[in-house]
């Protein structure tokens, strides 16, 4: 059962899927069909590759925190959060590309979240 928070999920689903219908035909290389067959060696390259542009534009996002360094005596305090979240977007489009690759629906992946967020929780609670 889907709550009102999944449909903003299943939009960016839904705009994530229209873009790589866009993509694959104006540049069919560039994509394969899905949702893939995780069992070969071809998508499971495509899916990879896929997650690391996420993890590459998720490195691009944290140029943006610039006063991190435990060794910096000075402080850097200007933050661009609109360069920050359109990075962090890039990333966040590349994983949900991998989920419509693999045919994940935003009640698969709200189901599978909430079973993970119980998890970690009952962790907190043991001192895990």
């Amino acid at each position: 059962m889907l709550y009102m928070e999944d449909c903003r999920l299943e939009k960016m689903l839904e705009l994530r899927k229209k873009f790589m219908k866009d993509l694959a035909a104006k540049r069919p290389a560039v994509l394969q069909r899905w949702p893939v067959d995780i069992s070969k060696k071809e998508s499971q390259q495509h899916v990879r590759e896929t997650v690391l542009k996420g993890v590459e534009e998720m490195f691009e996002s944290l140029q943006h925190i610039r006063g991190w360094k435990p060794h910096r005596l000075t402080e850097i305090t200007e933050f661009d959060k609109s360069a920050f979240l359109e990075e962090y977007v890039d990333a966040f489009n590349y994983f949900l590309s991998v989920l419509v690759m693999l045919g994940v629906t935003s009640e698969e992946f709200f189901e599978a979240y909430e079973h993970k967020d119980k998890i970690i929780h009952d962790r907190l609670k043991k001192d895990y």
